[in-house]
């Protein structure tokens, strides 16, 4: 291939060919319509090939995998609220209470954390979206913002750990909680990462 000359893909029937970004972009417009409409399990490889007007095995060449794909194409929000708002004594309450309002009954990050297991992409897009998201949150209401990325990280692990045992493995204990006793356990915990003083080493 000449340097500085496009990579253009036939396609389909025989038509004008496109780039290789608008075939990637044409795959992952594809690809978020359908993931959204039929859900993780039911999107087939096949069907977002077709909506994309291109050979399935295109899809495979640029993403390796369904999984690889969905790392790439999933939009995730936490739809984190501003907490900068909320009294301090309230913040882990607050957090937690949004965070299983955003879960419960939503099969997007149960999908992708299935996926960062296996796959070095969905990883990726889970670090991307904590550290971006949840980072920027925490960093709002810390008493010291060096600590930001360190708290953000130890709630991370326990929001990340509850939704991997009761969205992802279905832990019978995790699943019979209600989402408010959840909360109830879970919040002074977070809390403390928030705003409890670093802990001294002996």
């Amino acid at each position: 291939m000449t340097e500085g000359v496009p990579q253009h893909e036939p396609a389909p029937g025989g038509g004008r060919p496109r780039n290789a970004d608008a075939t990637r972009a044409a795959i992952l417009r594809a690809a978020r319509e359908r993931f959204a409409a039929d859900g993780y399990d039911r999107a087939t490889i096949r069907a977002i090939a077709a909506d994309a007007r291109i050979d399935p095995s295109m899809v495979m060449r640029y993403y390796g995998s369904k999984e690889g794909l969905f790392a790439a194409a999933a939009e995730f929000d936490l739809r984190l609220p501003d907490l900068s708002g909320t009294p301090a004594d309230r913040l882990g309450e607050t957090l937690v209470g949004y965070f299983f309002t955003r879960w419960e009954g939503d099969t997007t990050l149960p999908a992708l954390l299935r996926t960062a297991s296996t796959n070095p992409s969905g990883a990726e897009r889970v670090r991307d979206i904590f550290a971006t998201q949840l980072g920027t949150a925490v960093a709002r209401v810390v008493v010291d913002p060096t600590e930001a990325p360190h708290r953000a990280g130890l709630v991370a692990s326990q929001l990340l750990g509850v939704a991997l045992t009761r969205y992802v493995l279905h832990l019978p204990p995790m699943v019979d909680f209600e989402p408010a006793d959840l909360v109830a356990w879970l919040a002074p915990t977070i809390q403390r990462y928030l705003r409890d003083p670093t802990p001294s080493r002996s």
